[in-house]
């Protein structure tokens, strides 16, 4: 098995940044999961609610947030696998540290929009 020459804070850094870069394309599944919860389950429970034009049901929004829930749910683990690989970080460490560097342009977002309001 070869061992990588590269300083440790490459082999960190590295999958950070391409994690960040991939939270950007990540705002569309994260909206859609929203959008959805919002409108059904969360507003069944009465903790949303329900966006008073939307009058499709769940149906039309399956149909588009699970191709693109799944496209970019391969197309981050696959950026991600060869990372893990060469990280000396615990598999369950690494994969919360990339989920959270993904949602990081989220919930930025998510934190200018309240401060804006």
């Amino acid at each position: 098995m070869k061992t990588s020459t590269a300083p440790p804070w490459l082999r960190l850094g590295l999958p950070l940044i391409v994690n960040v870069l991939l939270g950007f394309p990540a705002v569309v599944p994260a909206f859609l999961l929203w959008y959805f919860a919002s409108n059904w389950p969360l507003a069944e429970l009465g903790w949303t609610d329900r966006e008073p034009t939307e009058n499709d049901g769940v149906l039309p929004w399956v149909m588009v947030a699970t191709p693109v829930l799944t496209l970019f749910g391969l197309v981050w683990w696959m950026a991600n696998r060869p990372f893990r690989r060469r990280t000396a970080l615990s598999p369950r460490a690494y994969w919360l540290l990339s989920s959270a560097a993904t949602a990081l342009p989220t919930l930025t977002l998510i934190v200018i929009s309240l401060v804006r309001n």
